[in-house]
């Protein structure tokens, strides 16, 4: 079992041969997974315009599919904190992620069932997910605290457990509840923010 360099563990997955780009592969079975948690894998290769031969080239199973595109999703998500930072002040640039935060769960519950088929084997996956979302939190808050934007204190797994929770329930309309939560969330971490001497 390997890892990329953002620490996710890659599983199953074979050399890309002939030097053939996976990513719409991924990016087919993505929008496969989001329309129907149970796509087969003849659908997913349909969709990216291949054989399913090819898709065992690269995977060995479906889940190991699934973790791929989980990964991905994760990864482009762990990797915009340091755009943020470019574009926005500290706090506003926290406020974004936790507004796409909210958008990486709808995702996640858009594969459902495609994603318990992995919490059933020995994947890492979701806690490499939980520990990189964290530190980009850290990131973000360190920022905002250094700039006098947030208060001390505060450590990523502690918001993203906190938002995480939301995020988890079942309930209809838990996405525009989490939103409002997310808001709440960044307006106490604001509170109290000591302002650099």
């Amino acid at each position: 079992m390997r890892r990329d360099h953002a620490g996710f563990a890659r599983h199953k997955v074979r050399p890309i041969a002939g030097g053939r780009d996976v990513r719409p592969l991924l990016a087919a079975a993505r929008e496969a997974f989001l329309a129907d948690d149970d796509a087969h894998v003849e659908e997913i290769a349909r969709r990216a315009g291949v054989a399913v031969g090819t898709f065992y080239r690269h995977f060995e199973t479906r889940e190991a599919l699934v973790a791929e595109v989980y990964r991905q999703e994760v990864a482009e998500l762990c990797a915009t904190p340091a755009r943020l930072l470019a574009q926005h002040a500290p706090d506003e640039a926290l406020r974004t992620f936790l507004l796409l935060l909210v958008e990486h769960a709808a995702v996640g519950r858009g594969m459902g069932e495609a994603l318990d088929g992995i919490m059933a084997t020995d994947s890492p996956v979701f806690d490499d997910a939980r520990d990189e979302m964290a530190r980009a939190l850290d990131e973000l808050l360190a920022a905002g605290v250094a700039a006098g934007l947030v208060r001390n204190g505060v450590e990523g797994r502690i918001v993203l457990r906190a938002l995480g929770g939301i995020c988890g329930m079942r309930a209809k309309g838990w996405k525009d509840d989490a939103l409002h939560i997310a808001t709440i969330l960044y307006d106490g971490l604001r509170h109290d923010a000591a302002k650099p001497g």
